[in-house]
């Protein structure tokens, strides 16, 4: 009794503490880019840096890690907790122009390289590094024709150089792209003369830059491109050697008028996968499975309606001495199973996936976690997470206590602890290996310790209200009661084997979710966008009947052979659809990754190795849910003595 005093004033004090630290994050993180910027003609644009990325590595730089010319002085932007994570470093830098002011071979900066800074650079063009930029919260895009259609695709970013031969020589020489031609889209306010910017754009040159005399910064002309003699860079013929060690580093600014107003300027930006998102293999997909799963349902339903009508009958003429199929196993279906804790842990979970993907999903289909607002997914994963620790700790505590469990703190602290305490051990290693590599993706201590301070102070203490709650509801009571001792199950046919069994379930729930996996796939390891959110949410729906209609067929066949093993199996059938996506995404890295060193290997496996464990609990808990409830349909329609 004295636990149960304390619990609501210890509650309460957590709550109130979970509020502060959630103030505290939405005053910290901004959203970028929800609200327009009017410009004035002649008003100061300031393009920013962010990270060095290669999809050949996996490994973000900062942008200053290279050479570049530097401003006076370096500042960082406010970065949200998801933009740390992803390894965006956004900072300032010396590119200022006027608006609708065009500007023409203007010099950054002159630099000398020293015999490592060649060979940094060298190592980037060889890992086909881009350079990244921002204006006005658009990235910079490099947009270019290819040969096999007439649409243009843009690219992320410009890159560091390029490898090839001079004419007439066999050796491969290093250059680097050392000037810029910006193109800045503005769509004009036909009332006033403010400019909203809606493109941003760039071509990018290697040129060896001359000039006569001796170098000096306000006074020396380039001969190569001369804004007063109307001469500027617009080709890579005299490209600029990366052994050359002097560097001079020049842009050119145009403006242009555009039709596309500010709400949709993120149109171009989402239409840059390889070719159209394939919606009709998407949709046929989707119509299969939605077709076995009607056709399963219809099986069901008239089987076992056919079923319980025979029972009943068989009752009302005294004629069930001789009982068959799932009826006879009635007295031990609802034993507990081996490894209740585990089982109820796993559940938990599962059930804290479920809702953060739930409403994730919605809000990402409303709207609110678009591009523009960089890294505002991973920050509202994150911060779902904790907060749906409350039904994990409520649903494993209910199952809990349907098990005749009675240690709750136990199962509680299993709940809270296990999931994250496996992700986060995987993510040091590999957090470490990016260190090590020097890599801005490397999350800071910092960040690390507000990961940690948010799994003890808000998710722990969230599991446990929820556990409070949930073992202090009533037990959920078994329609038919559990014999003693427990009924021996007869030799089960090859195919009722419980490892094929499983194996086959797992095939119909990766079936409905593959193709839109080779998206999500495409968005995370080759840096382009994902948006189709509404669609996504659909498939996800999908997923939710696969799983669960695949799990209660199965179920179904294996109580009928006398089998009442079915707690673990139900969870294991639907679950076992993670080995096929971590297989598939093997595959993915195989045939459509480059990616050739051995820590970025380890990084995307051990990620997807995450993912797959991740998915593993969501569809295990889809597919118990539906056995569990199947279960307790049967056999409380059914007369038992």
């Amino acid at each position: 009794m004295g636990v149960e005093r304390r619990m609501p004033h210890a509650i309460s004090m957590w709550m109130c503490f979970a509020l502060l630290l959630l103030v505290n994050a939405a005053n910290s993180f901004y959203l970028p880019g929800v609200a327009p910027q009017d410009f004035e003609k002649g008003d100061l644009l300031k393009v920013k840096v962010n990270k060095l990325a290669s999809v050949k590595t996996q490994l973000p730089y900062a942008y200053y890690s290279l050479p570049y010319c530097k401003p006076k002085k370096i500042e960082d932007s406010a970065e949200n907790l998801g933009e740390v994570l992803r390894g965006d470093r956004i900072e300032n830098s010396p590119y200022e122009f006027k608006m609708r002011e065009p500007q023409m071979c203007n010099v950054v900066c002159r630099v000398t390289l020293s015999d490592k800074e060649v060979k940094e650079f060298k190592e980037k063009i060889d890992d086909e590094y881009r350079v990244n930029m921002i204006l006005d919260n658009l990235p910079l895009v490099v947009p270019f024709r290819r040969p096999d259609t007439v649409t243009l695709v843009y690219q992320h970013g410009f890159p560091v150089g390029f490898k090839a031969q001079y004419a007439g020589s066999k050796e491969e020489r290093y250059f680097i792209n050392n000037h810029l031609a910006f193109t800045v889209k503005y769509h004009k306010d036909e009332e006033t003369d403010a400019a909203r910017i809606v493109g941003f754009e760039a071509k990018h040159f290697s040129i060896k830059h001359g000039y006569d005399g001796k170098w000096d910064d306000s006074k020396t002309r380039l001969t190569t491109c001369d804004p007063h003699a109307k001469r500027t860079v617009t080709n890579s013929n005299t490209p600029h050697v990366v052994d050359d060690k002097e560097i001079i580093f020049t842009y050119d600014v145009e403006f242009q008028e555009s039709e596309v107003k500010w709400a949709s300027r993120w149109d171009t930006y989402l239409y840059m996968a390889d070719d159209q998102i394939h919606w009709f293999s998407i949709v046929n997909s989707l119509m299969i499975v939605l077709f076995l799963s009607g056709m399963v349902a219809m099986i069901m339903l008239r089987t076992l309606y056919r079923d319980i009508s025979r029972y009943n009958q068989l009752e009302t003429q005294e004629e069930a001495q001789e009982e068959t199929g799932w009826k006879l196993v009635h007295g031990d279906v609802f034993r507990p199973p081996t490894n209740s804790d585990l089982l109820c842990v796993y559940v938990g979970t599962g059930v804290q996936f479920l809702g953060m993907i739930l409403v994730t999903m919605i809000f990402a289909a409303l709207g609110f976690l678009s591009p523009s607002n960089r890294g505002g997914l991973m920050t509202a994963v994150l911060l779902l997470w904790v907060f749906m620790g409350i039904f994990a700790g409520y649903a494993s505590a209910r199952l809990y206590k349907m098990f005749k469990g009675s240690e709750w703190k136990k199962i509680t602290l299993q709940t809270a602890f296990m999931f994250p305490g496996i992700v986060f051990a995987i993510f040091f290693i590999l957090n470490a290996l990016i260190w090590g590599e020097k890599s801005s993706g490397a999350v800071p201590f910092g960040t690390m310790f507000v990961l940690v301070l948010m799994w003890f102070g808000i998710s722990v203490p969230l599991v446990f209200v929820g556990s409070y709650v949930g073992f202090r509801k009533p037990a959920i009571e078994a329609p038919v009661k559990t014999n003693k001792i427990p009924r021996q199950i007869p030799e089960q046919a090859w195919y009722m084997n419980p490892v094929f069994s499983i194996l086959i379930g797992g095939i119909l729930p990766f079936g409905a979710v593959f193709i839109e996996l080779f998206f999500i796939l495409t968005s995370i390891w080759l840096q382009q966008f994902y948006y189709i959110f509404g669609f996504l949410f659909l498939v996800f729906l999908i997923l939710i009947v696969t799983c669960a209609e695949i799990t209660v067929v199965l179920c179904y066949f294996q109580l009928c052979s006398e089998d009442y093993l079915w707690w673990w199996r139900s969870y294991l059938t639907s679950g076992s659809s993670a080995l096929y996506l971590f297989l598939y995404a093997a595959f993915y890295f195989f045939t459509k990754l480059n990616i050739t060193k051995p820590v970025s290997g380890i990084l995307y496996f051990g990620y997807m190795l995450i993912g797959s464990y991740a998915f593993f609990m969501l569809t295990g808990t889809i597919g118990f849910f539906a056995c569990f409830w199947f279960t307790k349909l049967i056999y409380s329609s059914v007369k038992i003595d």
